[in-house]
């Protein structure tokens, strides 16, 4: 595991920031010549550390307001059923986020609905794909904190 230095994380701090910077704006923020931010954030980049640069939206005003986690638990361990799952839930958008988890619960599904009739047709269209013992649902009534970003 390559270990990066202070003035990596500052780059990658500034990009986590605002990927849409201009090189000579991150570099004068590192206080970095703007060929040797270039090459470090090329070097980030080939290593995989940067593995994508995205504009963030806002869901409320897409119309996607209702955020809900999908507790779900199964009896089917093996790979065949995981390679349904997988792959039902990866072709869904408004699943955003499919996690195994430890414990009592199986699968955390993090999705993006417009409303409650969304939502149920998110659980039917995933139950029609893939068999599961139980679903449960949570719905986010306000969202304190949420951020893409990593504490460097």
């Amino acid at each position: 595991m390559r270990t990066y230095d202070d003035i990596d994380r500052r780059i990658l701090g500034e990009l986590q920031r605002d990927a849409d910077q201009s090189l000579d704006q991150i570099s004068e923020r590192v206080n970095l010549s703007r060929n040797a931010c270039w090459r470090r954030i090329r070097t980030l980049e080939e290593s995989g550390v940067i593995t994508a640069r995205v504009a963030l939206l806002d869901a409320a005003k897409l119309g996607f307001g209702l955020t809900v986690f999908m507790q779900i638990r199964t009896n089917a361990h093996e790979p065949g059923w995981l390679e349904a799952f997988s792959k039902a839930t990866k072709s869904m958008p408004e699943i955003q986020g499919v996690y195994r988890m430890t414990g009592d619960l199986d699968y955390l599904i993090r999705a993006r609905v417009a409303d409650m009739a969304g939502y149920d047709r998110l659980y039917q269209s995933l139950i029609r794909r893939v068999s599961l013992v139980d679903v449960s649902a949570s719905f986010v009534m306000e969202e304190i904190k949420e951020t893409t970003a990593l504490p460097l």
